[in-house]
């Protein structure tokens, strides 16, 4: 959800069990800076990192008695339920910035997912194209080397496609060629 609103800043905490949601105080917490290009992905694999040297500060300060819990503040307080499968579905009519985002917070999981024709397509991080508004929210344009998808505000350059049961590959490879009229 970070990676989705756009934060800044995220973290990870280390608090004492209530019976509330995560509701109990405090014994640490992390501070990881949320980059313009992170997946979910990238920043977990951080937050692992520093989690779990947050994690051996906790224990160690319990053990020593030098560690007490702080009650959490009820200022800032907001929910971040699981991205689901439904949820990682891109809307093409949000603006670029908004589906770049949704696209890295699904990335690697659930996946970020749109349809061409009857066939559902995985995607990987995008490229805004902000001097690009020459199509629609859901309209493809392809060029020589990359595959541009309009938004509500201005194109997207698609990098990588996964079809069902398929390996991952660039867009630019992925999308067919259009049938012209004599084939059709």
């Amino acid at each position: 959800h970070a990676v989705w609103h756009g934060d800044d800043v995220t973290g990870a905490s280390t608090f004492l069990l209530e019976e509330g949601l995560d509701t109990g105080p405090v014994f640490g917490v992390v501070t990881e800076s949320v980059a313009a290009t992170d997946t979910s992905g990238d920043l977990l694999g951080r937050l692992a990192v520093s989690g779990a040297g947050l994690l051996v500060a906790t224990m160690d300060g319990l053990e020593s008695g030098a560690l007490a819990a702080a009650p959490q503040p009820s200022d800032g307080v907001s929910l971040a339920p699981k991205i689901t499968v439904d949820d990682a579905e891109v809307d093409w009519t949000q603006p670029a910035v908004r589906v770049d985002r949704q696209i890295r917070a699904c990335t690697p999981a659930p996946g970020a997912w749109t349809t061409y024709g009857d066939e559902r397509l995985k995607l990987g991080p995008v490229s805004l194209l902000v001097d690009d508004t020459s199509l629609a929210p859901g309209e493809l344009g392809v060029d020589k080397n990359r595959v541009r998808v309009g938004t509500a505000t201005h194109a997207v350059v698609l990098g990588e496609v996964r079809a069902q049961g398929k390996k991952a590959m660039a867009a630019a490879g992925r999308v067919p060629r259009a049938s012209t009229a004599d084939e059709r």
